[in-house]
């Protein structure tokens, strides 16, 4: 990849690059850097932020770090999973609201948990095609603030008497509504074809892979001791912005013990001989927004920013968990060894893996996956990834400390690993091989993405 020019503070974009010739496509998208929030515990600091609210200000921090107040970029992609209807264009309104030049267009999208990899997957595609120089790629989600259901008599209700024209045609349609049909319907995300929630269905998976709580635990007490050494190391100073007093991840418990962890009562699986998850080994409700700005090259070469790690390929797998023989939440168990295999990779060729840890059950069971020589050949017709070095592995922490706004995972991931390539890359300068990371983000639905970056 191009050589990244150090980041000067001080460099001043252009406002736009309409008109201007676009480079011709040669496959090369860098990640320039991310900003995000910390991310707060639902109910609290950022309770009364909404989704428009937190993304705005996340933009506003990345244009700010960057030196793009008043630039025109080609795109912004971001989305929410929790969107309530007010927000069907939250992307445009988020950069109508920010700093940004207001003729940057926006895309809403959403692909559940995976949705601003996603993102960061569709601006790459379009600046190594040559149709843009860059964009955005963010997603927010506010469990704070999640959109409130009525029941579906109300509902029906509330629609004909919009269209009723007279006092007793509407008298007629409230004598049809009964008490009950008053009470909100809770939110939730439950997979609408089984009902169950992603913890229940994580439970499912931990038993059909022998996941144990202490290896459950294990990764759970890394994610929060790798996370508060990062924060302590300075690895978050350029990729995190103070919002409403908070200036750290509200879930990171850097004082947690195994002990603490194994002292946790189980919250999923307790109608199973042995449940294994508990609060300390899932991810909380969280609220949050993040962004990552994606370039070619050139683009960040002209403005004296950095390009920190080459977007190199990237690949989504589903899995038929209603009736299909697959958990949830084990799509990564597909789409990293398919990625891989379509590099020519193999995973000693990458020194940094991290998985979104929705659940630490996830974690151990994909990565069980990618070392089982049978499912590798029965349901990839691949070899086995083999055993992962856990020193490879979410080294910076992930969503077990950091916490799990749905929808903003993906763009925390993107930027936090392409910073860590970054500095390896900065450490050892005369290594031929390129620095390899590898991203797995599961989501519902059965779905999830994977994405290769290097520097």
């Amino acid at each position: 990849m191009t050589s990244a020019p150090s980041y000067s503070p001080t460099a001043s974009p252009t406002a736009s690059s309409a008109g201007s010739a676009r480079p011709t496509p040669n496959g090369t998208a860098v990640v320039v850097g991310g900003n995000r929030i910390p991310f707060a515990k639902a109910g609290g600091a950022y309770a009364g932020a909404s989704n428009l609210d937190m993304l705005t200000s996340t933009i506003d921090g990345l244009a700010a770090r960057f030196g793009l107040a008043g630039a025109r970029l080609d795109e912004v992609r971001a989305g929410a999973v929790l969107a309530h209807s007010r927000d069907f264009n939250l992307a445009r309104e988020a950069v109508l609201g920010s700093s940004l030049d207001a003729t940057t267009p926006a895309v809403t999208l959403q692909r559940a948990c995976a949705t601003s990899i996603e993102a960061a997957w569709d601006v790459a595609n379009k600046v190594t095609l040559g149709q843009i120089e860059v964009g955005v790629a963010a997603g927010v989600d506010s469990t704070s603030d999640a959109p409130i259901v009525v029941s579906e008599r109300l509902r029906r209700v509330l629609l004909r008497l919009g269209r009723a024209r007279s006092v007793p045609e509407k008298l007629k349609l409230l004598g049809q509504l009964r008490p009950a049909d008053l009470a909100p319907v809770a939110p939730n995300v439950n997979e609408p074809r089984t009902h169950l929630s992603m913890g229940e269905h994580q439970a499912l998976t931990n038993l059909q892979w022998q996941v144990t709580r202490e290896a459950q635990d294990a990764v759970a007490l890394a994610s929060h001791h790798h996370l508060a050494q990062a924060w302590q190391d300075g690895l978050f100073d350029d990729l995190v912005t103070p919002y409403r007093g908070l200036t750290r991840d509200a879930a990171l418990r850097p004082e947690t013990t195994a002990e603490a962890l194994a002292g946790l009562r189980t919250v999923f699986g307790n109608d199973q001989p042995n449940p294994t998850m508990t609060a300390g080994n899932s991810t909380p409700l969280s609220d949050g927004a993040a962004a990552v700005l994606i370039a070619s090259p050139e683009w960040a070469a002209q403005r004296q920013l950095p390009a920190l790690a080459r977007i190199v390929d990237a690949e989504a797998a589903a899995v038929d968990f209603v009736r299909g023989e697959d958990g949830l939440l084990m799509g990564g168990a597909f789409a990293v060894p398919r990625l891989l295999a379509r590099q020519g990779l193999g995973l000693d060729d990458i020194d940094l893996v991290e998985i979104h840890e929705a659940f630490a059950g996830v974690v151990v069971a994909t990565t069980t996956a990618w070392a089982d020589e049978a499912f590798a050949a029965e349901r990839l017709g691949l070899p086995a990834l083999g055993t992962l070095d856990p020193a490879r592995l979410n080294v910076a922490g992930s969503s077990l400390a950091a916490g799990h706004p749905f929808a903003a995972t993906g763009a925390r991931i993107v930027a936090t690993l392409a910073t860590l390539l970054a500095r390896r890359r900065a450490a050892d300068p005369e290594r031929e091989a390129p620095f390899r990371g590898v991203i797995s983000v599961c989501a519902a639905g059965g779905q999830a993405v994977a994405m290769l970056l290097e520097a």
